[in-house]
């Protein structure tokens, strides 16, 4: 069994952050920060199957598609990636794309790669914190600026970009067309309260995501999956013999611990492989009531390691 705060990745993109606060004390007045990687400490571990990141965006993100498990495969890679977005904190203007206006046929969507026009195309809609998006792999997506937001995915890096706001990034015509559902999609998630405690976000062929508000100065027992991250969104608690604050991420590798909750409460999310909730993954060993819901506050830890990706 592993317990283990993780490792961070910095992510630097031009359409990122050089400013992080509160979220962060990092320093990005270097080149702008776009994500943040959470990741297992112990190099040596088995890899994880997910991926959770924060993701920071000054400007619009590209617009881009990612392949399902089927079409990565004929590219020699393991898995696709399917995501989901939680809204931590967006500004009155903040708005997300996730799918297309319109069912275009391929070939019209070659053309609209290659004139700008898909930018136009889109379907765009505000959000504000809180609000939960799933973007299943071979959906057409992009995020906006002002937009601080949690992603949990598959485990790749596997990006084509169809528009990329005159940034002199290469696109990815041939791929993006043949990995994409060029259509309207549902956008908005209904989660669904298991417990008092706990709020199933998403709960998808790749993975769980629940939000729990545990309240102050309660105990808990976590019946954790194999592979269970959990990232706290405000207040604070030990998770086994590990302190967990606002903004950090817990690795737990599967069995049983426990979660002892600090004076301020505990609200946080955790995330682990579906496709179905774990029932058992939260037990009270308190009599407190479990509908205590904190308001967010997230501030990520410093780390140094920096690496490139393909968003």
């Amino acid at each position: 069994m592993a317990i283990e705060h993780v490792s961070v990745q910095v992510v630097r993109k031009p359409w990122g952050l050089t400013d992080l606060q509160p979220w962060s004390g990092i320093d990005g007045s270097g080149d702008a920060i776009g994500e943040l990687w959470f990741d297992r400490l112990d190099k040596n571990a088995p890899i994880p199957a997910l991926l959770l990141k924060l993701l920071f965006t000054g400007k619009p993100l590209s617009i881009q598609v990612h392949p399902d498990d089927a079409f990565a495969r004929t590219m020699g890679l393991p898995n696709g990636k399917t995501e989901a977005w939680y809204i931590l904190s967006a500004t009155p203007a903040a708005q997300v794309a996730v799918g297309l206006k319109r069912h275009l046929t391929p070939q019209e969507l070659r053309a609209s790669i290659r004139d700008g026009s898909i930018a136009d195309l889109v379907q765009w809609r505000p959000v504000a914190k809180g609000d939960v998006i799933f973007v299943p792999a071979g959906t057409i997506h992009a995020i906006g600026a002002g937009i601080v937001l949690a992603e949990i995915q598959q485990r790749s890096d596997a990006t084509f970009r169809l528009f990329d706001y005159g940034r002199l990034r290469d696109l990815h015509e041939d791929n993006a067309v043949a990995a994409a559902d060029a259509s309207p999609v549902k956008t908005l998630c209904n989660p669904s309260h298991l417990t008092g405690a706990r709020t199933v976000l998403i709960a998808s062929q790749h993975f769980v995501l629940e939000r729990i508000d545990l309240p102050e100065d309660s105990s808990w027992a976590l019946l954790a999956a194999p592979e269970t991250w959990i990232l706290v969104l405000d207040g604070h608690a030990a998770i086994g013999l590990v302190t967990a604050s606002a903004g950090q991420v817990i690795f737990v590798g599967g069995d049983r611990t426990s979660v002892e909750v600090g004076t301020n409460g505990l609200s946080g999310l955790i995330a682990y492989p579906g496709p179905d909730p774990i029932e058992s993954l939260l037990q009270s060993l308190s009599k407190r009531p479990t509908n205590f819901i904190p308001s967010v506050d997230v501030a990520v830890p410093q780390m140094t390691d920096t690496v490139e990706a393909q968003t």
